[in-house]
């Protein structure tokens, strides 16, 4: 039903959870983000920000043409919706659920980016790019943190699209110079979705592909030398 262009990065991570928890038909087709699959013209025209994630639905709800939905916020949106799971139909609901993905999508993602590549792939350690990086992952995790107090999930008392997108950001906590145990509300929560049996099969997915490297030298050119020419090869 629906094919899947992604590699195991937190933001394809998302996605994988979704169709795990629900139970949905898919195809993956890796996307080698380290050798440039991205700007492949077949993946462009239906990604054409040259990133993944990005679906096809084969089988859309109003049962015309495949559909296709590239970013991970707009995807995980429309299979809610598609779905009729984990996003609220009442307002109130859908509201705080769509503030937190926006959060997410918006936030966390960004900056703790932003820290893993000061962090981890800078070619030389810029200290005030790593201070500035580590210490706003840390401050999101506090406000996430505070969100979950007395709470099982981050829109109340059931798993959402909000969750499936902050929790793969937060699996590289250490890599993000971040300490769980500093954040109680989180780690409770962080542990009891990563126990869920689909979050453990939405992972194994990514398993193999993960073992090659993640980012090379050579795909260091690609990732982080991107510029407008190179899109509009």
């Amino acid at each position: 039903m629906i094919d899947l262009y992604y590699w195991p990065t937190p933001n394809g991570h998302k996605i994988t959870l979704f169709l795990e928890e629900a139970g949905l038909d898919y195809t993956i087709h890796p996307v080698d983000i380290s050798a440039g699959d991205q700007f492949k013209p077949d993946f462009l025209a239906i990604s054409p920000n040259n990133r993944m994630p990005a679906i096809v639905d084969r089988s859309p709800a109003d049962g015309g043409e495949p559909v296709s939905v590239f970013e991970s916020g707009a995807i995980l949106t429309y299979l809610a919706e598609k779905t009729g799971t984990f996003l609220p139909a009442d307002p109130r609901g859908r509201k705080t659920v769509l503030e937190w993905l926006f959060w997410q999508v918006g936030g966390l993602g960004p900056m703790a980016g932003q820290n893993h590549h000061f962090v981890q792939y800078a070619p030389e350690p810029i200290p005030y790019a790593i201070d500035r990086y580590v210490k706003e992952t840390n401050r999101l995790y506090g406000v996430l943190n505070k969100r979950l107090a007395g709470r099982a999930f981050i829109a109340g008392d059931a798993l959402t699209i909000a969750d499936m997108a902050c929790y793969p950001w937060v699996v590289p906590h250490e890599r993000q110079r971040q300490n769980l145990a500093d954040f109680p509300d989180l780690k409770r929560w962080f542990e009891s979705i990563q126990a869920r049996p689909a979050t453990v099969r939405a992972y194994e997915k990514g398993a193999e592909l993960g073992k090659r490297p993640s980012v090379t030298e050579e795909g260091k050119k690609i990732l982080f030398g991107q510029t407008a020419a190179a899109v509009q090869k």
